[in-house]
């Protein structure tokens, strides 16, 4: 079994999703920790990219004071670096298929699987061009993980087939973002790719609230969050790090509430 496949083994996943550099690589180092104590089971650490197409307001802002700051995706590996000498948390690079391109999807991988990195999620990349990607990535036993969207109804069974890790089931249609209502009926999509392969699924993209956790991780395996967390380190900068923790821990304590319904 997989690390990734572990992520699911003790009751509902709660993933988190910061910005690498927002509001600098000694903060996202810190959240980290923060959040591993709170009880995140795998934590999404996003390479910052200057044309962010699946991301809402919130992200994008975040990408660009990351850029702003200079922090360039080496800075990032030698952060992930430093992680893993002190945590085994799964760690997922969260990132768009220009910035793998651009540094050599090889050499990206190689890196990636140095720093200890267990998953890469790349939102841009289709099914169809995935497996440039993804063959390097599994070389170094890394797992390029899947999407799937409302939209993708007839394409689910197709994408669950190859699934790695974890299906990553997206609970909106648009970008990343806080919503006040989740619509979608993500226990169809849970469903059609179950029959296909029994593979964990996440939901993502929308969630904010406890309430909102707890209901998603009663549909599914584990619950996805990042806009909220992101929109925390804008909102303190420098001081974010106990306000993200205190709220990861209460949004895994949702999760595991759902896991018992």
């Amino acid at each position: 079994m997989s690390k990734i496949e572990q992520v699911f083994e003790n009751g509902k996943a709660f993933i988190p999703f910061i910005t690498c550099g927002d509001p600098s690589l000694d903060i996202t180092e810190e959240l980290v920790y923060a959040m591993e104590r709170a009880g995140a089971d795998l934590i999404e650490l996003g390479i910052p990219f200057s044309d962010p197409t699946a991301e809402g307001p919130v992200i994008q802002a975040a990408s660009m004071r990351a850029l702003s700051g200079h922090v360039t995706t080496d800075d990032i590996f030698r952060m992930a670096e430093r992680i893993r000498e002190n945590s085994h948390i799964p760690l997922a690079f969260m990132t768009y298929a220009n910035v793998v391109f651009s540094y050599g999807i090889a050499r990206f991988a190689g890196r990636a699987a140095d720093c200890g990195i267990d998953a890469v999620i790349l939102p841009d990349v289709p099914y169809e061009e995935k497996e440039e990607f993804a063959s390097e990535f599994r070389r170094r036993g890394i797992a390029l993980i899947s999407l799937i969207a409302p939209t993708s109804r007839e394409r689910i069974r197709m994408i669950a087939r190859e699934a790695e890790g974890f299906v990553y089931c997206v609970s909106s249609l648009g970008v990343t973002g806080m919503r006040s209502q989740i619509t979608t009926d993500v226990g169809e999509m849970i469903r059609l790719v179950k029959e296909t392969k029994e593979v964990p699924c996440a939901i993502g993209f929308g969630i904010s609230t406890p309430e909102q956790a707890e209901e998603m991780a009663a549909k599914a395996d584990g619950v996805i969050v990042g806009s909220a967390i992101v929109e925390l380190c804008r909102k303190y900068g420098e001081d974010c790090v106990p306000h993200v923790e205190n709220y990861v821990r209460e949004m895994k304590e949702a999760a595991l509430r759902g896991g018992v319904k």
